[in-house]
């Protein structure tokens, strides 16, 4: 099973530094990369300060656009900066709490600070939204637990049954 060919997902960057322009947003283009390689049709990644009431306006209007997948990357950890989870929930409105579960337990083993990942997923209508560390490897991780789910979970985003 393979994602439709009208999937599309969004790539959000929350990250101080690289909204100002201190350095270049690799988290966000291998985020980008990796979800086209799964099918997805994805825009540049929206890069973003770590601002709460930015960051939810962002995935409200991805959200609205009817995207089936908004992916975040960056402000899940302890940071008192970090509020890409605060953010995300003032969105959602149903928990996906099983997908952040698995995306850090994916990446314990061989980096054990996984664990401090803040990130939540949930639903607002009929898109996912994801929140992925800000590190080109907890992307990493997180398309590698992702990518198998897609094309399951895009069918039934859109009202498919169970096969």
């Amino acid at each position: 099973m393979t994602v439709p060919q009208d999937a599309c997902a969004v790539v959000v960057t929350a990250s101080n530094r690289a909204a100002a322009g201190a350095y270049a947003d690799r988290s966000g283009q291998t985020l980008a990369a990796g979800l086209r390689e799964l099918g997805l049709a994805v825009a540049e990644p929206v890069v973003l300060p770590d601002d709460r009431a930015l960051l939810g306006a962002a995935l409200r209007d991805a959200a609205g656009a009817g995207v089936d997948l908004i992916v975040t990357t960056g402000g899940t950890g302890c940071s008192p900066t970090d509020i890409t989870p605060e953010a995300t929930r003032d969105v959602i409105e149903r928990d996906a709490p099983g997908l952040a579960e698995a995306i850090r337990a994916y990446g314990a083993p061989t980096v054990p600070t996984a664990v401090l990942s803040r990130g939540i997923a949930g639903l607002v209508g009929r898109t996912l939204i994801v929140n992925l560390p800000g590190s080109t490897g907890g992307v990493r991780d997180g398309l590698a637990v992702l990518g198998p789910l897609l094309p399951h979970l895009i069918s039934q985003l859109r009202g498919g049954d169970h096969t």
